[in-house]
Formats: structure tokens, sequence, C-alpha cells
């Protein structure tokens, strides 16, 4: 049963009512052993961070930072601040200099809590642009100073030497009397595809509504064990994480991204929120094993997953009883061979996954459901605090549509297709940007999302984002990154960036996964050096573009990908092409890679045709 209080309450409150079970499971930096926390040390550790907050002068709402991977500190900080009314701004670990400065000046941030070197570097070198720093406080016992450092501290001597006394510990508790829900909880500045990053503002008011929102909808409890996958700066991952922790499940803290296939082997989580990107993957990876397979194995599997399809899918889907013969043949295939696939991924009692963030697949969908695993696709913004949409708990659910609103959103379509949105989740504005948020919202309250869809049956449906909608120069126009999942989900793409913009047609950037087209040139014998070899060579082309006209076959002529360039180095945050959080900044990737699509329109060009 789901613990319903106020925000900074929640480790103190499951502290009570768990006591010494597991909360979090973690590993220090740097290390392989696992470490678990009970409640009770979970809400202690809190406590002590409270107090050092306090102890360092810092006010109610006033904003603090929190620049690190994902780690039990990070945990420890965010419940810590929101303890003494302060104002948590996490910042994704791999910002720049550049929006690590704009962040701290914006917000005016006095203190800072960083994870690893490279995020202590960072905000070293940005102190002295920072007017506002006045302290850094370091997560890894493993950094090393910068030489004349004397105004950073290590995490656990911020708590050490705190002088507990009587009147601090009165000035905590008359704090916690204090606690509200109009209170700030969060500034989550947004990546930024368009422009500079905007602070979204976050109420505990917010979080309160939606952990009772969602608590309706998403079939978790105190058995659940979950995995973070996304940073916990991601309001993705943030609001599902604390969601799961009013449950009363056990946190699994994966602080290296690029773990979380051993670290899901290594703890069994019942659940993970992740991206479309995640699945893709996945997907790529189970097609390969099927196309290396023998043919006998390869039909069964095949045979396994069409069964897992029509029970999942054109049955339980549509909320319809499976006949008993394909039942049958169901818990056979499922006790024995996706089982087998379940336990590769570590995922042996899988209870759900909420997946968001991008455009899922119809194929991915479909495909992760005849697993046998319970894929939650929702929609969202920061805006929005995560949920605005899911499927929900014993309805039937569409593929292709983001599931129905939760209860206390209210969505209207406008004249242009355009979602907008009102409810107790809804941010009431951005940080300091008066002019922006009279843009945002409607003048009867609704909150522009930016992105246009439709209603049908009670389900919401995505068709484009307006702002990335692309216009050719015959009038039609393109929405990419519907074009870009549809051909994620092959195994040679890695990264792609559709280009259609005042063009004849549409083109695409690929980043192949350049592993796996080293390994087709080995297979036929085709002789390369390097990178450049292989993304020129007419063979992998060829095989490219065959791969894509068969994904793209459900898209419309003027939709389809007439010729690609592939590029021998990847998008990078580094250069300004991704953000974050993944996502493409179409406009920067215009500008660097010009030349390349001007050749691709040249017709003089040779291509496959």
């Amino acid at each position: 049963m789901q613990t319903v209080c106020h925000l900074a309450l929640i480790p103190h409150e499951q502290a009570k009512k768990y006591g010494s079970r597991i909360a979090l499971e973690y590993k220090d930096f740097g290390s392989a052993e696992w470490k678990n926390v009970s409640w009770i040390e979970f809400s202690q550790n809190v406590d002590r961070v409270s107090l050092a907050l306090l102890s360092y002068g810092v006010q109610p709402q006033e904003n603090i930072g929190v620049f690190s991977q994902n780690a039990v500190q990070y945990i420890y900080t965010d419940f810590g601040a929101f303890g003494v009314r302060a104002v948590s701004i996490p910042f994704y670990a791999t910002s720049s200099e550049q929006q690590l400065q704009f962040i701290i000046d914006d917000a005016q941030i006095r203190i800072i809590f960083v994870g690893e070197q490279e995020q202590y570097d960072k905000a070293r070198r940005v102190q002295a642009l920072c007017p506002s720093l006045e302290r850094i406080v370091i997560y890894d016992k493993a950094v090393a100073l910068a030489e004349h450092d004397v105004t950073s501290i290590y995490f656990d001597d911020f708590l050490d030497n705190v002088k507990v006394t009587p009147e601090l510990e009165a000035q905590l508790a008359d704090i916690r009397g204090e606690l509200n829900n109009s209170d700030l909880a969060n500034i989550l500045y947004t990546s930024g595809t368009t422009g500079e990053p905007k602070g979204v503002m976050l109420t505990c008011g917010q979080y309160a509504a939606a952990f009772k929102d969602n608590n309706k909808c998403v079939p978790i409890n105190e058995k659940d064990r979950i995995i973070t996958f996304l940073p916990i700066t991601h309001i993705f991952e943030r609001g599902w994480d604390f969601l799961a922790m009013t449950m009363g499940s056990t946190l699994i803290i994966n602080t290296d991204p690029h773990e979380i296939q051993q670290s899901m082997r290594e703890r069994h989580p019942t659940s993970m929120s992740a991206v479309p990107r995640f699945w893709e993957k996945v997907y790529a990876g189970v097609m390969d094993t099927i196309d290396k397979a023998s043919p006998v194995h390869a039909a069964i599997f095949k045979n396994a997953l069409k069964i897992g399809r029509k029970y999942n899918i054109e049955y339980r889907a549509k909320g319809k009883k499976p006949p008993m013969a394909l039942t049958l043949k169901y818990r056979l295939y499922n006790n024995t061979i996706l089982s087998l696939v379940r336990k590769r991924l570590g995922l042996e009692n899988p209870n759900i996954f909420p997946t968001a963030g991008a455009v899922v697949s119809q194929q991915v969908e479909e495909f992760v459901h005849s697993l046998g695993l319970n894929m939650i696709v929702g929609y969202g913004l920061t805006e929005s605090l995560a949920t605005v949409s899911c499927d929900h708990r014993d309805e039937p659910y569409t593929v292709g549509s983001v599931g129905r609103p939760i209860s206390t959103i209210d969505i209207r379509i406008d004249e242009n297709g355009e979602i907008l949105l009102k409810g107790p989740t809804i941010t009431k504005g951005y940080y300091r940007r008066d002019e922006l948020n009279k843009q945002s919202f409607t003048e009867d309250g609704y909150f522009r999302t930016g992105d246009a869809g439709y209603m049908r049956d009670g389900e919401l449906f995505l068709t484009e984002r307006i702002k990335d909608l692309y216009k050719t120069s015959n009038g039609k126009y393109i929405a990419p990154q519907a074009v870009e999942s549809k051909l994620l989900v092959d195994k040679y793409i890695e990264q792609i960036a559709v280009i259609a913009d005042e063009r004849k047609f549409v083109s695409a950037l690929i980043v192949p996964s350049y592993p796996l087209l080293e390994e087709f040139a080995r297979e036929f014998n085709i002789p390369f050096k390097g990178r450049e070899d292989l993304c020129q060579n007419p063979l992998v082309i060829r095989m490219l573009f065959n791969r894509i006209n068969t994904l793209q076959q459900g898209l419309a002529g003027y939709e389809q990908v007439k010729r690609f360039t592939l590029l021998t180095e990847p998008f990078s945050m580094e250069k300004g092409e991704i953000t974050n959080t993944l996502k493409t900044r179409r406009s920067v990737i215009c500008q660097h890679y010009n030349d390349i699509i001007d050749r691709m329109y040249d017709e003089d060009t040779n291509f496959i045709s």
C-alpha cells in the first residue's frame, strides 16, 4: 500500500513502516561490490545531510546543485535538501562547462555536489566564473583535488564535520514543521534542443499529485525491485524512483549506464524505466541471434515469438481471453524459450517496464510484449512531472498509442492538433522566464506541449513534434522522429538524423554500428583499413539500403529515405549535436554536416536507387 506523505518525509515514514528492510542497493564509486541500505539507515543518512546543509547556512527555498551520475549519495542529498525546504537542481553528469556555468548563474547556486573526477574538474574550472558558487562537495573519495583548492570538501567530511547540537536539531524540527506542498522541490533544466536550457519549476504538490495518480494505474508494490537506468536527473527516472519509494519498493542504483545489463543480471530487478533505444538494442540483439542460429533453432524461436505475439497482443492487449489451445502453447514457449531470453537479461521475475522519452516503434513494442515483458508505453514531459498518459493496469491497450491519461490530467487538442494540458501535476512555469511563460500557456491556463496528437477510445496517440516537422520543397510534411524510429531497430544503425526540410526528398545521416559493419565486411571478404573504407564501400551501402527499404515499406513514398551517408564518427554531446538525454539537435547537425547533406542532393552524385 502506498505511503501518502509530503515528499520530504518519504524516507522517514517508510523507516517507521519497514524498519530494517532493504531500501537501497548500490555500489561505491569504482567498486564491484553491491551494498545494502535499510529504510532506517536511509532515514538517518537523509537527516545527516539536512543537518549538514543547515550548518552551512542553507535557507528554505535556496537552490543547491547536484552534478553527478546516479549514486546513493545523490539520493541522500535530494531528500536531505527537501527536508530543509531547499530546492535541488540536478545536472546531467555529462553536462558541459558552458551548461554548468549558465545554470549556476541562472539559479545563483552557492553549494554544488559533484560525483567523480570529471564533474569535480568541470565545477572547479567554472567556479572562478560563477560569483555565487562557494562550495563543492565531492561524492567520490578517489577524486584528486586541484592544487590550492580550499573550498571543496568530500561528502563524508561534509557530514562528519557537523557539530550536532540541540539547537541545530530543533532548527531542523521547526523547518520540518513548515513543510508545505507549495514549496519548490526541484528546478529541472531541460536539455534545450532548440536553445538555451529552461528551468522547469516542480513543486512538492506536483509530486504528491503525481504519486497519487500514477499509483492508480501502475502496478508496483513493496516486493518490486526497481533498477535505475536513466539518469536520476531525468524527470522520468526521478518520478519513477520516488514513486517506487512511496510503495516501499527496493531501489537498485546503477551508477554506470554502460554496466546496466550486467547490473540487471546481478541484481534481478522486476521493473525498470527505459527509453525506446534500450529495447531497440535488445530487439536487434535477439534478431541477430536468430539470424545466426541454425534453421531449426531459428524456426522454433520465431514460432515462440509468433505465439507470444498472438497471446499478448491479439488477445490480452485487447482485453480478450486467449483460447485454451493458444494458452497451452504460450505456457510451453514462455516457460522454455522466452524465459531463457528474459533470464539472459536478468529479468526472471518481470513485472512492468515503463517506456517513454521518444517514439516507440510498433515492431519493438510488439516484440517486447511477445517476450512476455509488460512494456508500459507512456508520454510525458518535464513540465508535466513525467506522466501525462500511459498504459493502465488491467485495461486494454493499443500498440502505437501512448496510453490513457492519468486521472487528474485534462487534455485538450487545439485546432492545430497540439496537445494542451492542465492539472495539478503541470508546472506553474519556467524559472525567471516571464516572457516564455506567457507564450507557454493559453489564456485559460493550458500548457502548450509542442506535440501534436489525437484521442481515440480513451487513448492518446502522438503524430509528431510540431517544432520538428520538416516540409519538403514539394510541400509534403515529414515527421523525422517517426521515420527514425522505423530505422533504428536495425542492428547496423546506431544513430540517425533524417534530413528533409526544404529538400526535394528525404535523406539521412547514419552512424552505423562499426563492430557489426566490420563483422559483415570480414564475412563477405570486403577489404578495409578503417571506418572510412567501410562507410564508403558500395557493397556495405547496398546492404544497408536494402535493409532500410524493407523497414520503411509502411511509410508513404515521400516519407521514405532515398539517400543516406554513413558517418565515420558518432554524433556527440561535446560537439553539441545531441543533448544530455540523447535527443538530436537537428539544427546543429545540419550546420556541421552541411556539405555532406548538399552532396546527397547533387544530381550528379552516384547512389543506389
